[in-house]
């Protein structure tokens, strides 16, 4: 439970080749530890969140980034999207013990620090942030039965309105996932988080309010594969 509020109590497709120029050739990018393989996403979905990974590493990688970006969603922070979140990526057991103590984080109260009500809703006027941007997973451990998959994020989190105090902001980490193969798909077992690896700020100016949220409504979210 802990790990999976750190995010938010802190405040916290391909192309296989370029086209050739006349009187020359297109040579395919090799493969490289944060390249894409060039392997085809998923078609499937289960409650809106991409299912039906491969039985393989790129399928457990895949898997992994997908359940980050889903975990690290608004759903999270209402009642029936979180307890539905729970069911589809976490193995019976692990849902089962984690819905309870879940429900007991994401109190009121700690809602009302987040801007939002008790339902888990912004204010008339404003837009609660809550985004997991995947740059990058790495195997740790795999068989046939089970993965550990750290994925590498940037993550967005906040109240977009104009009377907000806790504009949005981003943060680094890493995420990593103990999965299982169960009911034919990768499932999630358990899962930690720490701060990091995070590359030097840059220079940009930071966006007003009103363009973050007309940024957030406008760009959607990706299907990831590895």
């Amino acid at each position: 439970v802990v790990v999976l509020l750190i995010a938010a109590i802190a405040f916290a497709n391909r192309s296989g080749g370029r086209s050739p120029a006349a009187g020359g050739t297109a040579d395919k990018p090799k493969a490289a530890a944060t390249a894409a393989t060039g392997k085809q996403p998923v078609h499937t979905k289960s409650g809106g969140i991409p299912s039906g990974f491969a039985h393989d590493e790129q399928g457990a990688q895949s898997a992994a980034a997908n359940y980050a970006v889903a975990l690290g969603s608004t759903g999270m922070f209402k009642k029936d999207t979180r307890h539905t979140l729970l069911d589809l990526l976490y193995t019976p057991d692990a849902a089962a013990r984690l819905q309870g103590p879940m429900d007991q984080a994401y109190s009121a109260d700690f809602l009302n620090r987040m801007g939002l009500d008790a339902d888990g809703n912004p204010p008339t006027g404003g837009t609660f942030v809550s985004r997991v941007v995947p740059v990058g997973t790495t195997v740790k451990q795999y068989s046939d039965s089970g993965a550990e998959i750290a994925v590498w994020y940037m993550g967005l989190i906040g109240m977009s309105a104009e009377t907000s105090t806790d504009p949005v902001t981003s943060s680094w980490k890493t995420w990593t996932f103990t999965l299982q193969w169960s009911r034919g798909d990768w499932k999630i077992v358990s899962d930690s988080q720490k701060d990091g690896p995070a590359p030097v700020p840059g220079d940009d100016k930071a966006a007003t309010s009103d363009e973050i949220r007309k940024a957030i409504e406008e760009y959607g979210g990706f299907t990831y594969a590895r």
